[in-house]
């Protein structure tokens, strides 16, 4: 990955040219740079993981909480952060009743 000198956005590589996106800035591409780079375009796609042989109680953390579908009091959670790193994590839950999901984030 190679940011712009200009403007600080994400550049792309076309043929042996670095190009920004957003300003249009060229840079010729050093070679020996950019095979050190990762690319996605080697990497393969994970697929699902089957959690069917899992647990609950290894799946996470479980809090008090109301289901917003069956009335249940329990869920699972767990933290993600979606947005911009200066803003606080969301909560993420699964009822433990009748695995329905929804999140809490502050506003």
């Amino acid at each position: 990955m190679k940011f712009c000198d200009e403007c600080g956005s994400m550049m792309k590589k076309q043929d042996d040219t670095w190009i920004c996106g957003d300003c249009g800035f060229e840079e010729l591409a050093d070679e020996a740079e950019t095979a050190t780079m990762t690319s996605t375009e080697s990497q393969e796609e994970s697929g699902a993981v089957d959690m069917s042989d899992v647990d609950d109680a290894e799946i996470g953390p479980t809090t008090t909480v109301i289901c917003p579908e069956c009335d249940n009091d329990t869920a699972r959670y767990e933290m993600k952060q979606i947005r911009a790193a200066d803003e606080s994590e969301t909560r993420f839950f699964t009822c433990t009743e009748c695995d329905h999901k929804w999140r809490e984030d502050d506003h």
